[in-house]
């Protein structure tokens, strides 16, 4: 189970790896551990014999593709990983959650295959609003992209993770998230030490009562003062 999302009940995962080579990525070190030889390098690539394998649970929440970027699954199969979720809607309640670093991606395949609204939560990350922070760590698109992108999509169910959080705008990333209406927003400092460029905690913690009171839910991960 990942330890990401304490909704997520359980994962699936037949495309593993990323291209975005985020420094404080804890999938690719956890993926170092797998028997297969492209899983350990964390390059992307689809396990078709997981296909027919795919997860279902009556009350709770499935991950698509938590141990990778589905983005990249584009060149692998994605169409393969979104036709089994569709074809498990069709006989279950279980709602599956995606995340990406590129949302845009959910526009050639969430809309176009007709995954069912009210059992399909779309998820993005946006650890900062500050472009040149995430330059440094990160090869994904720039957040205001992500951002951008999710406000435009029009699906019911969204989620944003500004996990690991790095020093930021509050007026700037409130609004980001309030024009994308996200049904939850998951917040959270980084877990692994990765020497992040972390904001005040009394900062978060404004960040987090702004939202509560704007009506959104927040989920609270890893709070804690920065580490030095």
């Amino acid at each position: 189970m990942t330890r990401m999302y304490k909704f997520v009940r359980k994962t699936w995962n037949p495309f593993v790896g990323c291209k975005f080579d985020c420094k404080y990525c804890w999938a690719r070190r956890m993926a170092r551990r797998l028997k297969c030889d492209l899983c350990q390098l964390f390059i992307p690539h689809l396990h078709e014999e997981r296909l027919k394998k795919i997860p279902k649970h009556k009350n709770g929440i499935v991950f698509v593709c938590d141990m990778g970027d589905i983005s990249h699954a584009v060149l692998f199969g994605i169409e393969k990983i979104i036709e089994a979720v569709k074809q498990a809607q069709e006989t279950s309640n279980t709602t599956y959650f995606f995340e990406t670093k590129n949302p845009t991606v959910y526009y050639t395949c969430i809309l176009r295959y007709d995954l069912k609204p009210d059992q399909t939560i779309v998820s993005t990350t946006i650890e900062t609003n500050r472009e040149e922070l995430v330059e440094k760590v990160s090869l994904a698109p720039p957040p205001k992209v992500r951002y951008q992108s999710m406000k435009l999509l029009d699906w019911p169910r969204k989620h944003v993770s500004i996990e690991p959080v790095m020093d930021f705008d509050p007026e700037i990333v409130f609004k980001w998230i309030t024009e994308i209406e996200p049904e939850c927003v998951s917040v959270g400092y980084d877990n692994y030490n990765n020497c992040l460029p972390e904001p005040p905690l009394d900062k978060v913690l404004s960040l987090i009562e702004a939202l509560e009171s704007s009506g959104i839910n927040v989920e609270r991960k890893t709070i804690r003062e920065p580490w030095k």
